[in-house]
């Protein structure tokens, strides 16, 4: 499945952005849906932050989003691509900074100064070499009491004993990497794994996690959410988009 290379090369493409990322807003109707419909309600409780941190900015489609969140903000990709184009955007906000990651290290960040760390639809296609590296790394980035979402696969809930996934994977989720795993991770790097929500992106089963960590030395059991269809929540927002937000243009 999707290696750090492979990662790499793909999203370092310019021709696998066909509207600078928006088109993976798609299913809700515009990037101001999801934003406002699916992701703000998710973390609205771990903003407005001082310093927030975003892993995979991609184009800056939830950049723009977050800015107005924090008063100092980092944004690491491991696309070369990617951190130019993001720079050129955001070059008037002097509040932010770009960086080029490995892939799974954040060694540009300081140590405890990270409040709030987001990743949104990107380390879905990284592996647990990867998902591990950057949970490892979040114990020291964020600072005590620190918080951080991460979005990522579940799909080895569903593999088979070599390994192969048992249901379908057409969006090219990572197969190593699960909610029970990425809990697992966490207390290792020093983290609390606060909350899971597992949701089904674009199909039947629960193929994607949401997961929220905070720099904590104990906590008591994650609370664990199944979505009963996310479908129909990217569904009902692409709607409520297209009656009251795009007649306005």
């Amino acid at each position: 499945m999707p290696s750090i290379p492979q990662n790499r090369s793909n999203w370092n493409d310019p021709s696998n952005w066909v509207s600078a990322g928006e088109e993976w807003s798609q299913s809700w109707g515009s990037t101001h849906a999801l934003w406002f419909g699916t992701i703000l309600p998710r973390i609205a409780a771990c903003l407005p932050a001082d310093h927030l941190l975003e892993i995979a900015c991609g184009h800056g489609r939830i950049t723009s989003h977050l800015l107005p969140q924090c008063q100092r903000y980092t944004g690491v990709d491991l696309a070369p691509a990617c951190v130019a184009i993001c720079r050129q955007r955001f070059a008037a906000r002097p509040h932010t900074s770009f960086h080029e990651t490995d892939g799974r290290s954040l060694d540009m960040v300081e140590d405890d100064s990270v409040d709030f760390a987001f990743s949104w639809d990107s380390l879905v296609h990284a592996e647990v070499e990867a998902v591990s590296g950057y949970v490892t790394a979040l114990g020291k980035k964020l600072r005590p009491g620190g918080l951080a979402f991460l979005h990522h696969s579940n799909l080895a809930a569903f593999v088979d004993a070599t390994g192969k996934p048992t249901i379908a994977n057409p969006h090219w989720r990572a197969s190593t990497v699960s909610a029970e795993r990425v809990r697992a991770l966490a207390p290792v790097a020093g983290l609390a794994c606060v909350a899971q929500e597992l949701v089904q992106w674009g199909q039947g089963e629960d193929n994607d996690c949401f997961t929220l960590l905070r720099r904590a030395p104990t906590a008591g059991e994650a609370l664990v959410l199944r979505h009963p269809d996310f479908g129909a929540e990217m569904s009902h927002l692409r709607q409520l988009d297209q009656l009251w937000r795009a007649p306005l243009g």
